[in-house]
């Protein structure tokens, strides 16, 4: 590890943020839970991917690549797979049905976190690649007297483990008395979850001791991430919403059928995402997919880079509720056009920095420094401005610029070609590049003179040449113009 960085990370479990200290520092893993392979992945299914993906790359550049594990599942057995695929194949048998939906949508995903700049994890399981484990799982748990049968149902017994709740701080008391016995009969407790269930003639399903079905949805993470990190291992992320009841059930599922105390030392789980001020929902008519933005104009009239939509999540402390909105969009946006503009205004080569910068991995401390403090983004950004101040003629600033901004997946090779090819673009268009440059600056110092003015006449003058500046806020609060040709 590099002894000059100290990881802190707020813990879930403990409810205090804690030096992290790896079971085995040649082995550090982390265990996420993935998507749903149902629909589209929603802007809210995009933080913890981004997140995660932040946490995997320090963590590679702490201990080394090759001595860090990131699993994150997808889920591909749920009945809202089921639902979805009698609805949009009902002419097909249903389990090539269930394919199509988890094919395309599975696709899709994968393709919308790689333009939001996230790297592959270490492990992509499938739970319908680990039927044979859980059922494994599920028969210990019964011998040992934490699961039993009822009514065509395998469920586990809450009351058999004394530490169940320890994650959410809910203990069974609490949980009993808004339950809905009524409805639950069949349970020992109200608490109770199911562990296998039995499938229909027309459900998806596989042969067990208790016949043939389909496992519940908590059991399958239990069984990949043993599979692939051990009965124990260091950090298990995800959203917020997924602390209570899916990882508390977790923890119970995994310690008693293992016999430990510990499923993952360190829980981290991310806030909530909101959308324009407003929880998102279909039927508030402010759901958005990562494909909507990426692709089409549904969100702000325009589509936008993922380098964008990357930013803008980062921009708020992953712990924190996020309010998602074209105002923080385009904040983002005109940040990055800065730090770009920084880099290639050096006269840095692209390729040269990045076989450099990348290979070298040398990233400012400062930029460590403050992720290595529970990834906090707001100490990371004006290590990043300051570097973008001093880039300009000074290509070794602007390599640490840019090996920063890659090492956090913000900036690639490929978006900083792109931003030149279409300042390219627009010198090729008799767009004088260095000269709207210069007269965005001068408009810029008539603003803060207060002369507002000549700073409107040089925005007119520019708006009839077929240049629209666009203002905003950079991370420092202060102002932040992008500009860009329209003829």
């Amino acid at each position: 590890m590099h002894s000059a960085h100290v990881l802190k990370l707020t813990n879930t479990l403990t409810r205090a943020k804690e030096d992290f200290v790896p079971e085995d520092p040649s082995n550090v893993r982390m265990y996420v839970c993935g998507p749903t392979v149902y629909d589209f992945a929603h802007i809210g299914n995009a933080r913890p991917v981004i997140v995660f993906d932040v946490l995997f790359r320090l963590l590679r550049h702490l201990y080394g690549a090759e001595h860090v594990t990131y699993v994150r599942n997808i889920t591909d057995v749920d009945d809202k797979i089921n639902a979805r695929a009698l609805r949009d194949y009902p002419d097909l048998p249903l389990n090539e049905a269930i394919a199509r939906v988890t094919e395309k949508t599975g696709d899709q995903f994968h393709a919308d976190v790689k333009a939001l700049g996230c790297m592959a994890p270490t492990h992509e399981p499938r739970a319908t690649q680990h039927i044979a484990g859980m059922i494994e799982m599920i028969v210990t748990l019964i011998a040992r007297g934490h699961a039993y049968q009822a009514e065509g149902e395998v469920l586990f017994d809450t009351a058999s483990m004394p530490g169940y709740g320890a994650l959410s701080k809910r203990n069974l008391d609490e949980q009993q008395a808004g339950a809905r016995i009524a409805v639950d009969a069949h349970k020992k407790n109200p608490g109770d979850f199911v562990l296998w269930k039995l499938s229909s003639d027309d459900e998806p399903g596989w042969d067990s001791p208790w016949g043939r079905g389909r496992p519940g949805w908590h059991i399958e993470c239990s069984v990949m991430s043993a599979h692939h990190l051990g009965q124990t291992f260091d950090i298990h992320g995800g959203g917020l919403d997924l602390i209570f009841p899916h990882h508390e059930n977790e923890i119970a599922q995994s310690c008693c059928a293992h016999g430990t105390t510990t499923m993952a030392r360190y829980w981290l789980h991310n806030g909530f995402v909101q959308v324009e001020g407003r929880k998102m929902s279909k039927s508030e008519g402010n759901f958005v997919t990562i494909h909507d933005l990426l692709a089409t104009e549904k969100f702000g009239g325009r589509a936008w880079p993922g380098d964008v939509l990357r930013l803008a999540m980062l921009m708020t402390h992953y712990r924190e509720p996020i309010d998602f909105s074209v105002k923080r969009l385009e904040e983002a946006a005109g940040i990055l056009d800065g730090w770009k503009a920084a880099v290639l205004a050096s006269g840095l080569d692209v390729s040269d920095a990045a076989r450099a910068g990348l290979a070298a991995l040398d990233v400012p401390d400062e930029v460590v420094d403050g992720l290595c403090n529970d990834l906090s983004f707001s100490a990371v950004l004006p290590a990043l401005h300051k570097l973008a101040k001093a880039a300009s003629g000074d290509a070794g600033a602007a390599g640490s610029l840019f090996a920063a901004l890659s090492f956090l997946g913000i900036v690639s090779v490929e978006s900083l070609q792109s931003f030149a090819a279409q300042r390219q673009a627009g010198a090729a268009n008799g767009v004088d590049t260095a000269a709207v440059e210069a007269r965005v600056a001068e408009r810029l110092s008539f603003l803060e003179a207060k002369n507002f003015g000549e700073a409107d006449r040089i925005r007119d003058d520019l708006a009839s040449e077929g240049i629209l500046l666009k203002d905003g806020k950079g991370a420092d609060g202060k102002r932040v113009t992008t500009w860009e040709v329209k003829r």
